[in-house]
């Protein structure tokens, strides 16, 4: 996805082959079941079939049984590049999402990879008011009602929705949340998009759906291997050794892998490096680390 804060780290740093030279790609949707995006299996006996079609067609032999009242495959895992400042923005929750006409979205963010002093943009200043951020929008001054907090790669951030935020420049972040494509922008620095317009700002939806007692989070502290759960998706993080084994952590349940550093080959002996990602179905054999390896390894509670 072309961005207007985006840039080439996607080949840079994981050798992706970009679609268009020189232009800014902020974004890599790399699990997706949209009605105009999809995943696609890429090798097999079932190449060529998206994900959506095994979500509606083969649901409990690959991904396992309690997952019903899902009419897409419920989770969206992306890449985002940053170079430039992304918009202050909300995700409206679920009770509100459909009086506003969007779908709610909770999300949380893994620093892969960021520059030195880049900043997170995250809930409201200690004592920030309602009043207070209608008047900095009024003169352009959301900026300053910002919680900003300069993370270190391997940190991570929930954002739940209803929760203010925006990644600053100089980021590279897996980003599990999901599979929802709302976003409200409340203020986008005063630039102009691709196109040479200003972006659309949706104030309105953005009020509705901030909260105005959200102040001064802290980038979250992993409970053993959890770095988040809640009831749309659990993120765990796993290191490790040479040699070593990664299973679904239930075999009768898929799981999703995100391979921040190293090599893990699979039982058919494909290697999966830095930076590609995999849906491990149900029953799937064990992958192996070929060499010292960290992993995020997604999963869809029941």
């Amino acid at each position: 996805m072309e961005r207007v804060w985006g840039g080439r780290e996607l080949e840079r740093v994981y050798g992706r082959k970009l679609p268009v030279p020189d232009r800014p790609f902020g974004e890599s949707w790399e699990i997706v079941d949209r009605e105009k995006e999809q995943s696609v299996v890429d090798q097999g006996p079932l190449a060529g079939t998206s994900l959506h079609d095994l979500w509606m067609n083969q649901r409990e032999e690959l991904f396992g049984a309690g997952y019903d009242g899902h009419a897409r495959f419920p989770i969206l895992i992306k890449v985002l590049d940053a170079r430039d400042d992304l918009s202050i923005q909300v995700h409206p929750p679920a009770d509100l999402a459909p009086s506003l006409g969007g779908e709610p979205k909770t999300e949380m963010w893994f620093i892969a990879d960021c520059d030195a002093g880049a900043k997170l943009y995250v809930g409201l200043k200690r004592g920030v008011t309602r009043t207070d951020f209608e008047n900095a929008i009024s003169d352009g001054s959301v900026a300053d009602c910002v919680h900003a907090i300069s993370p270190k790669p391997g940190d991570s951030i929930f954002i739940a929705s209803r929760r203010l935020h925006a990644i600053g420049a100089g980021f590279l972040i897996h980003e599990i949340q999901q599979n929802s494509d709302t976003t409200y922008r409340v203020f986008d620095w005063n630039r102009m998009g691709l196109d040479g317009k200003p972006r659309e700002l949706h104030v309105p939806e953005s009020m509705a759906s901030i909260d105005f007692d959200d102040f001064e989070p802290s980038m979250d502290t992993p409970s053993g291997e959890t770095l988040a759960a809640c009831e749309y998706f659990k993120t765990d993080r796993k290191s490790l050794a040479a040699g070593e084994t990664l299973s679904n952590p239930e075999p009768g349940r898929f799981s999703i892998i995100s391979v921040v550093d190293g090599n893990l080959k699979t039982a058919a002996g494909r290697v999966l490096g830095k930076g590609m990602f995999a849906l491990l179905p149900k029953g799937c054999d064990a992958l192996q680390a070929e060499t010292a390896s960290s992993v995020l390894q997604v999963t869809l509670p029941t």
